[in-house]
């Protein structure tokens, strides 16, 4: 299968948040019905890209992978398929998280981050569900207590905390800058 592109975007060696920036820019730069391919090889950026299309309008239209690269293919929209960027409304930074988990307060903390992320540093009691498999396990997240959110920049977390409140979940907080300022203690995989 060839796909025609108007626009190759490499972004091989960059992690999250450095492709989503770069898409963004290179979006701009280009007209309605267009298509980009933004290459990468961060494995997080398959939900990245997934999710910051879904929120701003553009179409994803696939992904192909050739050895360590992933190809990830969009549609730019046209004005009347736009929507404006949303954030997610509730937000805490990492020092306060820190303080809720020395409190021991009753809540769940999410790790929205890849597989590999996850076991390579992740906060003591952090929960993994990668932000790809999210929608599949709604059902193994209570509803009934305060749900964190967190990833390296507080990016894929935003885009989790929206998808949550989506599915019907109150009390929804979005952790920054995630775990790339994380100072807390850190717990790895054996």
């Amino acid at each position: 299968m060839s796909i025609k592109v108007d626009f190759q975007l490499d972004c091989k060696g960059l992690s999250c948040p450095i492709p989503i920036v770069r898409t963004k820019k290179a979006m701009d730069q280009l007209e309605p019905g267009q298509v980009i391919e933004i290459q990468a090889t961060d494995p997080g950026s398959l939900a990245d890209i997934q999710g910051w299309a879904k929120n701003t309008g553009h179409q994803y239209l696939g992904t192909k992978e050739e050895g360590e690269v992933l190809k990830h293919y969009l549609r730019k929209a046209s004005e009347s398929e736009l929507q404006k960027e949303r954030k997610h409304p509730h937000v805490v930074q990492n020092e306060e998280l820190l303080k809720k988990l020395d409190r021991d307060e009753g809540f769940l903390l999410i790790d929205v981050r890849e597989p590999a992320e996850y076991a390579f540093g992740h906060i003591p009691g952090a929960c993994s569900i990668p932000f790809v498999q999210l929608e599949d396990r709604m059902n193994e997240i209570p509803k009934d207590q305060p749900i964190y959110v967190v990833c390296r920049t507080g990016t894929r977390s935003d885009m989790a905390a929206q998808q949550l409140t989506k599915y019907g979940f109150k009390n929804v907080i979005n952790v920054v800058p995630g775990m790339s300022k994380w100072t807390g203690p850190v717990d790895q995989e054996k």
